[in-house]
């Protein structure tokens, strides 16, 4: 018998979320309806006008493509329709989209980078979306500060990777599920249960064409890695989408790491909407996150664009960093 999202996301408020009278799920079927929308133009993409740059720049100076602008507008829409809503924050938009509604009816704050890694649609390797859920504070009456929260705030992460097949893999805090869409029910269908990162895996991923620019202790890290000197030598591997690369490491296990480097002295990845939300997804699955001094879930954001190092994978392998 198969368990759709849905089914799933309807079961869990009912353990986790009583309070919420099914506007939890409600708000979750918003995400799942702009992702199904992004898969169907990602898999047209070489027949639609979808390919190639939009011809503008977003908040991080980064050229837009075109299914940049139509993956967070559809984002934006989806999520704007439900009244649970309060806050929208996205990786495309300076500045968070704010809906005048009152706390007891707007009380989450969603944060989402709406296609990871869409440079790489053109030569045709997987994207992703990544998102995340805060509660709205009570007391908390500035809405331009409401989105700044710690990641051990959420309420609920997850990611969509468009590949071969799209798959959604989220948590409420409650252990890590994984749905695969099936197009002949348009549903997200369950396909991972219980999802757990190997205690130590096999492979590394790092852009080492950059290795000349890592800080020292990256560098000897990455040497013991290759060394075998956590038991066995490593392979790498590196598709050049974070979302990608991630669920490889939450399937197979291992490590991703993007350092600082000279160009990023402070790290590339951005803090709210793509290191918290794996990194609560790895913490749940039994691996971990740390910026290689803190863990992630720490972090008190300044800003909603903030960057961040990240160490991310199985336990033995960030455990290892700075040993």
């Amino acid at each position: 018998m198969i368990v759709t999202a849905q089914q799933h996301f309807t079961r869990q408020q009912q353990t986790q979320f009583p309070e919420a009278q099914g506007v939890f799920s409600w708000l979750l079927s918003a995400i799942t309806l702009a992702t199904k929308m992004i898969q169907a133009k990602v898999r047209q993409a070489g027949l639609l006008d979808v390919l190639g740059s939009a011809g503008d720049t977003n908040v991080q100076g980064e050229a837009q493509q075109k299914l940049d602008v139509y993956a967070n507008q559809a984002l934006l829409h989806c999520l704007g329709l439900r009244d649970s809503v309060a806050m929208l924050v996205s990786e495309e938009n300076e500045e968070p989209v704010v809906f005048d509604r009152a706390p007891e009816t707007g009380k989450y704050v969603v944060v989402f980078d709406p296609l990871d890694g869409s440079s790489n649609i053109d030569v045709n390797v997987s994207v992703g979306t990544i998102f995340s859920i805060y509660r709205r504070p009570d007391s908390q009456h500035d809405l331009q500060r409401v989105c700044l929260q710690a990641g051990s705030k959420q309420v609920a992460a997850g990611y969509v990777v468009y590949g071969s097949s799209t798959i959604m893999v989220y948590t409420t805090g409650s252990g890590v599920y994984g749905f695969t869409l099936d197009p002949a029910i348009g549903a997200y269908v369950l396909s991972h249960d219980n999802l757990r990162m190997p205690k130590q895996g096999m492979y590394y991923s790092v852009n080492e064409g950059q290795a000349h620019t890592f800080p020292d202790e990256y560098r000897r890290y990455l040497d013991r890695l290759r060394s075998g000197v956590l038991g066995h030598s490593y392979s790498t591997r590196y598709v050049g989408s974070l979302v990608a690369d991630f669920h490889r490491t939450m399937l197979k296990g291992g490590v991703f790491l993007y350092p600082p480097t000279r160009q990023y002295q402070k790290g590339k990845l951005r803090l709210m909407y793509e290191a918290n939300p794996l990194a609560f997804i790895a913490e749940q699955a039994g691996g971990m996150a740390t910026d290689g001094y803190r863990r992630i879930l720490d972090i008190e954001p300044e800003n909603i664009h903030q960057r961040t190092p990240l160490i991310l994978g199985s336990q033995m392998e960030v455990e290892a960093f700075g040993k």
